[in-house]
């Protein structure tokens, strides 16, 4: 009976050693295997960004036990989306390259492997949008070695931090992982090559230039230039054309009540789109060059019958002008303009 007992132990030491030795050399997923495997696609991504899909996820996320050896900082994307503007997304994944370069760059050794850069594109990865419980775009989540649940909320980039871009991010690394990503390395706006052919074509150009200079053959020279650029500017200015770039309204909107229809004209105080502008300044525009027009040219007719017609013409199209922009603030805002005679007129 102690024979047996004896026997069966040792079966059982042997058992368990040989499972041991098997689950180490037939494990390919080991961490450091999982590890490897990222590092070698990310050198294969020109700015380390590595794209991942519902096996990738599943792979380095989902079957890798916690506590894992690295963190992944992932980059949700939507390319049916990039036609939306106001979300930013092709913006945000350049900004998103640039951090993932940086940190490439100022990183050696142990701590280039504890952070990986990735993204995730919905049409291939609507499982994995499922996982993590992202319904809104754009996000950015660090999932790190502790990370259980991909649910898991906590690492999710705030969206007001998108508005500093690149510089958000590495913040935003650097206060999550504790390591160091450093000055965010943007690209020369102009490559060496292009320096040198604009720094020969002015070489080359600069006599040419001084010539036609000294002659006033010029553009500068032009006056026409100068009064199309002088109307340019004037139609740029009361056609709200700046608050339009900076608030990046459209031009027109599609009707909710149908969809075939367009809206150009919005009703409200709270909102202008871009036809709104153009139309009011080109109305604008209209009184101002035939007040010019009047004052400027006009004067030097001598027939005082085509003066007095073409002055004629000019106040009934202004009049007409500034009617229309009466009407359309009337209509926009509710609020009405009323003339103020002089007293001794009443």
């Amino acid at each position: 009976m102690a024979i047996d007992k004896k026997l069966l132990s040792l079966l059982l030491l042997v058992s368990s050693l040989s499972s041991i030795a098997s689950a180490s050399f037939s494990d390919p997923d080991s961490d450091s295997d999982l590890t490897n495997e990222l590092a070698s696609l990310r050198s294969n991504s020109e700015s380390g960004v590595i794209h991942l899909d519902d096996h990738g996820i599943s792979k380095f996320l989902i079957s890798s036990p916690t506590p894992r050896p690295y963190s992944i900082l992932l980059f949700f994307d939507a390319t049916q989306l990039h036609s939306k503007t106001e979300l930013r997304l092709q913006e945000l994944r350049r900004e998103f390259g640039l951090v993932s370069a940086t940190f490439l760059a100022n990183n050696n050794g142990s701590d280039l492997n504890k952070l990986f850069f990735c993204e995730i594109e919905f049409s291939r990865s609507q499982s994995s949008f499922q996982r993590f419980g992202v319904n809104a775009l754009p996000h950015i989540r660090l999932v790190t070695g502790s990370t259980a649940k991909l649910s898991d909320e906590s690492g999710q980039m705030d969206q007001s931090d998108f508005a500093r871009l690149a510089e958000s991010m590495a913040e935003f690394v650097e206060q999550r992982t504790k390591l160091t990503v450093g000055p965010i390395q943007r690209p020369p706006f102009l490559s060496k090559a292009q320096i040198s052919v604009i720094v020969a074509m002015i070489v080359i150009a600069t006599p040419f230039v001084i010539k036609r200079i000294l002659r006033g053959e010029t553009l500068l020279h032009d006056h026409r230039l100068w009064l199309s650029g002088a109307i340019f500017i004037y139609f740029f200015s009361v056609a709200g054309t700046m608050h339009n770039i900076i608030r990046k309204m459209p031009m027109f909107l599609q009707d909710r009540n149908d969809p075939n229809k367009l809206v150009f004209f919005y009703q409200g105080s709270g909102m202008q789109l871009g036809a709104e502008g153009f139309a009011v300044g080109f109305l604008y525009t209209v009184v101002g060059l035939l007040l010019a027009f009047v004052t400027n040219v006009l004067v030097r007719v001598r027939n005082l019958n085509v003066q007095r017609l073409v002055m004629l013409v000019a106040l009934v199209v202004s009049s007409w002008a500034v009617k229309q922009v009466v009407y359309l603030d009337n209509w926009k805002t509710g609020y009405g303009i009323h003339p103020y005679w002089p007293s001794s007129w009443q």
